[in-house]
């Protein structure tokens, strides 16, 4: 049996909800993101765009690009509760569903075609989204994640595709080999310096040569260029919490030492955040002194995976909880709350220098080990 994967993502995400929340918005270039020259463009509207804008770029460069846009510092909340209504609908009529990320599921109907046509059963599902939401929104139909997702693109703004069965390569072909999963900045620079531009190339190229050239990851760019692709869909489940904690050798009072934990924790919880696509908006601190005595506080706050954020929340934290003047023997923090979301910092209030650290310090992280790269405090 042949498999049925949709991909469909919400368009211009942040954009469209700002809308519904201020109609004035419709039709004018939109930016949110940091409103400080020193912050980044988390979104735009496709009126901006059309000025040369795009995601992750300086708000700065953005307003001088596109000076007449309206500029919003955004608010996941509102984010948070729009994408869980999408996917309450979705997950009402497909058996298997997978949130990806904030604003985009991928769902596994096979088989859906015996009692119903799939792309009939897919249209109707998005036009119920539309209805009941309020929010545009597109749809791509394969056999595979891969290439749903490809022309989930291709049918942006507020569209439908579906590629069947047997087609995949003929529809990749003719395309930019951008549009490939995995195919970043640094990938598409050393193809394009050896001649690729388009998905048909690399169709025809031989597989070993890309793993000569790319590695494991040359297989996996050059299968995703052919249409193969047999990663399931994962069945969606929402983590509530994730946490660390340190019990001492000795009881301390330490100031510094214990800053330096409450610190380094920080920093490896956010790390864990960021790798797991993850936001977290509560933070809960926990001192145990040395006669056993446990205390604990919370502090609410909005989405994020900033350790610049966290580190500061968890210091006010302890200096509200921590009044006893008494050893302590253990230091715990949690992050709950938790959603999807696949930011690498605070990206309504870090500026791209912090982004930019975040982004360097996890990829070496990932690439050597959590351990390889440290921030001061924790050394």
């Amino acid at each position: 049996m042949e498999r049925q994967i949709v991909h469909c993502d919400l368009d211009t995400f942040f954009v469209s909800v700002e809308r519904l929340l201020d109609p004035k918005l419709i039709g004018k270039p939109v930016l949110i993101g940091g409103t400080s020259d020193r912050g980044v463009v988390s979104s735009c509207s496709y009126e901006a765009r059309k000025f040369g804008v795009h995601s992750a770029m300086p708000m700065r460069l953005a307003r001088q690009l596109c000076p007449e846009a309206k500029l919003v510092k955004g608010d996941y909340d509102q984010y948070s509760y729009y994408s869980n209504m999408v996917t309450e609908i979705i997950s009402e009529q497909a058996p298997l569903v997978e949130k990806a990320s904030i604003d985009e599921h991928y769902l596994d109907i096979t088989g859906m075609d015996k009692w119903f046509g799939c792309w009939k059963w897919t249209q109707e599902l998005r036009q119920r989204i539309i209805k009941e939401t309020n929010l545009p929104i597109s749809f791509g139909l394969s056999v595979n994640k891969t290439v749903s997702k490809i022309a989930t693109g291709e049918a942006k703004p507020c569209g439908e595709q579906e590629v069947l069965t047997g087609n995949e390569k003929i529809f990749l072909a003719p395309l930019s080999i951008r549009k490939i999963p995995m195919v970043g900045e640094k990938t598409y620079t050393l193809l394009r310096n050896m001649g690729i531009s388009r998905i048909h190339t690399l169709q025809q190229m031989e597989v070993v040569t890309m793993q000569q050239v790319l590695g494991e990851n040359g297989i996996s760019i050059w299968k995703k260029a052919n249409g193969v692709d047999n990663s399931p869909v994962v069945p969606y489940s929402e983590q509530k919490s994730m946490s660390k904690e340190h019990t001492f050798m000795q009881d301390t009072i330490d100031m510094e030492f214990l800053k330096k934990i409450m610190l380094t924790t920080i920093d490896e919880l956010a790390f864990d955040l960021r790798k797991d696509r993850k936001l977290t908006s509560c933070l809960t601190l926990k001192i145990r002194y040395s006669n056993f005595d446990t205390h604990t506080k919370q502090v609410k706050f909005s989405y994020t995976s900033s350790e610049r954020v966290l580190s500061e929340k968890v210091l006010q934290l302890f200096q509200k909880l921590y009044s006893r003047r008494m050893l302590i023997r253990l230091i715990g923090v949690k992050f709950s709350g938790l959603i999807n979301g696949s930011y690498q910092a605070d990206i309504f209030n870090d500026s791209i220098k912090d982004i930019s650290l975040s982004q360097a310090m996890d990829h070496i992280r990932l690439k050597y080990g959590v351990n390889k790269i440290l921030r001061g405090i924790s050394l």
